[in-house]
């Protein structure tokens, strides 16, 4: 369950977003990254973060994947959820999230961003509504608007999706959809 969120600042924040712009190691994993005698790389993905990603993205709100590893796996996942953004190998996340916002013509208090760890603190300070996963590096964690209750690749991400839906007045749909209001 997902504690409701009552600081009026942060809710306008998270009001406002339209884009939800995610790492993956240690966001939408928890950062283990297993490789067989072979040389093939398995990541573990939570069921529920990807559900709600995709209620997330039924109610309007796109989602963007912008990682420093290539994995065919995070394609793989991307593929199954219907993200058509993927970033992977990027070292200056800044300045494709800066892209991005071009592209797409939205700005950056428009936008959450997830992270975890040192490299993806210029996103946190950028991003309308910063997060930082529970069992993120301290500094992410120190400078993020929210910090989830959940661990990175352990229910994290949905812990998000729940946060900005409600606070857009969207769970109520949501519940209706699924019968459990």
């Amino acid at each position: 369950m997902v504690k409701e969120i009552t600081d009026e600042s942060l809710l306008h924040k998270i009001r406002k977003v339209r884009l939800l712009i995610l790492d993956v190691d240690g966001v939408l994993t928890d950062g283990r990254i297993v490789i067989d005698d072979a040389g093939l790389e398995s990541k573990h993905f939570d069921v529920r973060d990807g559900h709600g990603l995709k209620i997330l993205m039924r109610f309007g709100i796109d989602v963007v994947l912008l990682t420093g590893r290539r994995s065919r796996a995070v394609e793989h996942r991307a593929a199954d959820l219907g993200i058509t953004e993927v970033h992977q190998r990027i070292w200056n996340k800044a300045e494709v999230f800066t892209d991005i916002l071009k592209r797409r013509d939205i700005t950056q208090e428009e936008t959450a961003c997830v992270g975890d760890d040192l490299v993806d603190i210029p996103l946190l300070r950028r991003a309308g509504f910063s997060v930082a996963v529970a069992d993120a590096v301290p500094e992410a964690r120190r400078i993020a608007d929210y910090v989830t209750h959940h661990k990175g690749g352990r229910g994290a991400v949905r812990e998000v999706c729940e946060v900005i839906l409600k606070a857009q007045n969207r769970w109520a749909d949501v519940a209706e959809r699924y019968e459990f209001a």
